[in-house]
């Protein structure tokens, strides 16, 4: 369904990680996907086995960006309207990638939640064909083709790392695996910000969290000062004094509650799904960048994971690049930093 559509996007090994961790760490780099993320291969999906008389009335999206953009280029694909939903606020650059395939974009109060009702409504009053974010079968069919590829890319799999919004990425992928390589562990990983989908993992049911809420004990972790020992970057403030309710710089992430499906999906499928601090996406997208990888905060999440959790690696290790559209502000700030951090990439903060 994919074959030409979707790019089988490279694995490129970690030396630095690789040594700091004692076992082979690989990136699979669906930043360089076709607009930019992973969120194309179930956009698509969820498009291509639409009914078509209401794929042919018109494709309807709530995305915050990335999403958007997948069923943007699929709309075009197919030669369909489509009409994305975005809260207030929407990173601009991921706005106006969509609106270059063609897609009109309206702009909804509130966030991701809001969107989304706005988007459901006026599918539904249309007859139009709504492709959720993640909480759709063929969407997490559609992202689940990453893990058929890593599984011929790197034959020793051990664990994968993933970054979690919604759970469509993580539960595919685990569903994938599960199916040909049961063994291989799945780790998830979401901001301490954005932590709706750990928390309900750990209570057992959905919980809704406030995005931006901190987790006890986060804060005086996550205070976006990154620590790269030895550097002069250490200690170093680089974002702005947090407002009193701060929100995550993965954008990509900020789901306040998980999916029904998804979280069904991963309550049986994932090993884990661990927060890492504001600061742990700063010091995974500064290696990134001086590995020649241009990664937005939410797809430099598995990395900071690396970083912050080590002690979850078992066997050759995946991180998910999940997305590259990067902020021009935020992508200004990580190539200053990646230009003052001196010591060697296998030496920032990891925590075995």
């Amino acid at each position: 369904m994919l074959d030409g559509v979707a790019r089988r996007t490279r694995v490129v090994p970690d030396p630095g990680l690789s040594a700091a961790l004692g076992t082979p760490v690989w990136f699979k780099c669906e930043h360089e996907q076709h607009t930019g993320s992973f969120k194309l291969r179930g956009a698509y999906h969820r498009v291509a086995t639409a009914d078509p008389a209401a794929r042919a009335r018109g494709v309807v999206a709530a995305s915050a960006g990335n999403h958007a953009q997948g069923v943007a280029f699929a709309a075009a694909t197919f030669g369909v309207p489509a009409t994305i939903f975005v809260p207030a606020g929407a990173n601009p650059v991921k706005v106006a990638r969509t609106r270059r395939w063609g897609a009109r974009v309206e702009e909804v109060p509130g966030g991701v939640e809001a969107a989304l009702a706005a988007a459901a409504d006026f599918a539904a009053r249309g007859g139009r064909l709504l492709v959720h974010p993640f909480d759709d079968l063929a969407v997490v069919a559609g992202q689940g083709t990453i893990g058929l590829e890593l599984l011929d890319q790197v034959p020793d799999l051990g664990t994968v790392l993933v970054g979690v919004g919604g759970g469509g990425l993580v539960s595919g992928v685990a569903a994938a695996l599960r199916a040909r390589r049961p063994g291989v562990r799945v780790i998830g990983v979401q901001s301490v910000l954005a932590p709706a989908f750990a928390a309900s993992l750990r209570a057992g049911r959905r919980l809704t969290a406030v995005v931006g809420a901190d987790l006890p004990g986060a804060a005086a972790r996550g205070r976006g000062v990154p620590t790269i020992p030895g550097s002069r970057l250490s200690g170093r403030p680089v974002l702005p004094r947090p407002a009193a309710r701060p929100r995550t710089i993965a954008d990509g992430m900020a789901v306040s509650e998980p999916g029904a499906l998804t979280f069904a999906l991963a309550t049986r499928l994932v090993d884990e799904v661990v927060t890492v601090d504001e600061a742990a996406f700063w010091e995974a997208m500064v290696l990134l960048r001086r590995a020649g990888l241009a990664v937005e905060p939410a797809g430099a999440a598995p990395v900071a994971a690396l970083l912050r959790h080590g002690r979850l690696v078992q066997g050759p290790t995946v991180a998910i690049l999940s997305g590259g559209n990067i902020d021009p502000g935020v992508a200004s700030r990580v190539k200053s930093l990646a230009a003052v951090a001196t010591d060697d990439v296998g030496e920032l903060r990891t925590t075995a």
